[in-house]
C-alpha cells in the first residue's frame, strides 16, 4: 500500500499511511501572532480531518490553539507531556479532543499505525511567558513505512539512535524570520541530518510560509532560499538520498514493497 504526504505548509503535513492520516503542527490561519503567510493558500477544510493530530512543542506556530479548535470533535492529539498545565488555553479544547500527553519512547496506536515520541533538540517552552519547561518531540509514524517528522530540532549526537531506521524524513530546513536562533536546523545541518538517518527520501517542511510583518525587505533570501538549498547540499552529502521539494499543498507518494 503505497504511503502519501502532502506539505500544506511551515510544519504542517499531512501522512496517511495504512489508511490512517496524521497531521503534524496544524496552522490553518493566515496570521500566527506577529507572523503572516506570504505564500501558499491556507489548507482546505479536508486537511483538518485526520485520525491523529501531533504536536512537537509549545511555540504559538506549532501548538496554535485557534487551528487546533478546528479539529473534529473525538481526534485525537498527542502533545508533550506537561503541556496541559504549561498552556492554559489547551484545558477547554481537552473537553472536545482527545488529548494524550507523551514523552520520548511511548508508543501510540492508532488504526494501523504506531507513534512513537523521540527526543529534539529544541526549546519547548511556550515563550515568551511561559517558564514552565516541556520538553520537545519529534515523531515516527510506523505503518507501511517508517516517517520521521522532526518538529523543531538541531541536529544532537543520538538523532538517527532514537528514530531508528526510517524510509521518509520530514525536516525544518529554515525559519520564520531573518535569523534562526539556537536549536533549529538550517538547509545545510538539515542535509548532515540525512548522512546520519540515511532515509531513502526527505521532504523539506519550515521554511517559506510565514514571515513577520514588515519584514518581507530584511534577509529576503531566508525566506526564499532554505527549500532549493537544501537540495542541493543533500545532493552533496546525501546523494543517495531522494529530496522532495513540495509546493504547498503538493503530495508525494512512497511506493512500499509487499
Amino acid at each position: 500500500m503505497p504511503v502519501d504526504i502532502t506539505w500544506w505548509g511551515h510544519a504542517t503535513a499531512t501522512v496517511l499511511d495504512s489508511g490512517t492520516s496524521v497531521l503534524t503542527d496544524p496552522l490553518f490561519t493566515r496570521r500566527c501572532a506577529h507572523l503572516r503567510r506570504r505564500r501558499g493558500t491556507l489548507p482546505p477544510a479536508a486537511a483538518r480531518r485526520a485520525d491523529v493530530v501531533l504536536v512537537s512543542h509549545l511555540h504559538a506556530d506549532h501548538l496554535h490553539l485557534r487551528s487546533l479548535a478546528r479539529l473534529a470533535a473525538g481526534t485525537p492529539l498527542l502533545l508533550p507531556r506537561g503541556a496541559l498545565r504549561a498552556v492554559p488555553g489547551l484545558r477547554r479544547l481537552a473537553a472536545r479532543l482527545e488529548v494524550c500527553e507523551v514523552t520520548p519512547g511511548d508508543r501510540v496506536p492508532v488504526g494501523g499505525l504506531t507513534v512513537r515520541a523521540v527526543p529534539a533538540a529544541h526549546d519547548g517552552r511556550r515563550l515568551p511567558f511561559g517558564p514552565r519547561r516541556v520538553s520537545a518531540l519529534g515523531y515516527v509514524v510506523e505503518g507501511e513505512a517508517r516517517t520521521y517528522y522532526a518538529g523543531d530540532t538541531d541536529l544532537f549526537e543520538a538523532m538517527a539512535r532514537e528514530a531508528g531506521p526510517v524510509d521518509m524524513v520530514l525536516l525544518p530546513v529554515g525559519g520564520w524570520g531573518p535569523r534562526l536562533g539556537n536549536g533549529h536546523l538550517n538547509a545545510e545541518r538539515a542535509a548532515e541530518a540525512l548522512t546520519r538517518l540515511r532515509p531513502r527520501g526527505a521532504v523539506p517542511v519550515h521554511y517559506g510560509t510565514y514571515w513577520p510583518f514588515g519584514m518581507a525587505g530584511v534577509r529576503p533570501h531566508e525566506f526564499h532560499s532554505p527549500g532549493d538549498e537544501f537540495v542541493r547540499h543533500a545532493a552533496r552529502l546525501a546523494p543517495a538520498v531522494r529530496v522532495h521539494r513540495l509546493r504547498h499543498g503538493e503530495s508525494v507518494r512512497l511506493a512500499v514493497a509487499g
